[in-house]
């Protein structure tokens, strides 16, 4: 294995010791929170602590910026990778500045949408990570699978990533409506089945991808 490859395997490390276990932590919260509104609304009283909730929403935005990071750091590697063998600052130094930049601003996009509190801002700076994890998948040297879309790695990984900053952004409403609470538990029921075939697609496409290729 060459040192690329060895970088290569960082995408897939983070999101054994980070992704997943934040992943399990937050669903185990999910499903507390839940008892406890059912018990309540039931009126028996809950043992289950009302902490749950609220450990529920803060390991969940750990989850986000987590799960927005490591998909970064797995196009990150490919596009540097093409970038260095085809010697693309040489041919086209615009481009390679285009992407940098692109990088930049997905990143503080996204921490200005941690910040954000007005919807319109949330809104705002939700689209601008979302557009700029879309626009960075679509540069040379990322493994897309397009002919098989329906069951790709990077599709599925670029799809969950958007859910999660979308949770995150609609956050305060799910609050102050109860419909909005019905649509954070639809995507974020759809995140948790495209997290598990992450994890399917991952090392197929380990297996796939050759050694120094």
């Amino acid at each position: 294995m060459t040192f690329s490859d060895w970088l290569r395997l960082i995408h897939p490390l983070l999101a054994v010791v980070a992704i997943y276990p934040l992943l399990g932590i937050v669903m185990y919260f999910a499903w507390k929170t839940r008892q406890r509104r059912l018990e309540i609304k039931a009126g028996v009283k809950s043992k289950i602590s009302p902490q749950a909730g609220l450990e529920h929403v803060n390991i969940g935005r750990w989850l986000t910026g987590t799960a927005t990071g490591v998909a970064l750091l797995g196009l990150l590697h490919p596009i540097v990778k093409t970038i260095i063998k085809q010697q693309v600052w040489q041919t086209a130094p615009g481009k390679v500045i285009f992407i940098l930049l692109m990088f930049a601003a997905t990143i503080g996009a996204l921490l200005c949408l941690y910040r954000a509190q007005a919807a319109i801002w949330r809104t705002t700076f939700a689209t601008l990570t979302s557009a700029g994890l879309i626009i960075l998948g679509e540069q040379d040297g990322v493994y897309r699978r397009e002919a098989e879309w329906f069951f790709s790695h990077y599709y599925y990984g670029i799809v969950v990533a958007i859910l999660m900053i979308v949770s995150l952004a609609i956050l305060p409403e799910i609050y102050r409506n109860f419909n909005w609470r019905r649509i954070h538990i639809i995507l974020n029921s759809i995140a948790l089945l495209l997290f598990l075939l992450q994890g399917l697609t991952g090392v197929r496409d380990l297996l796939e991808i050759p050694v120094g290729g």
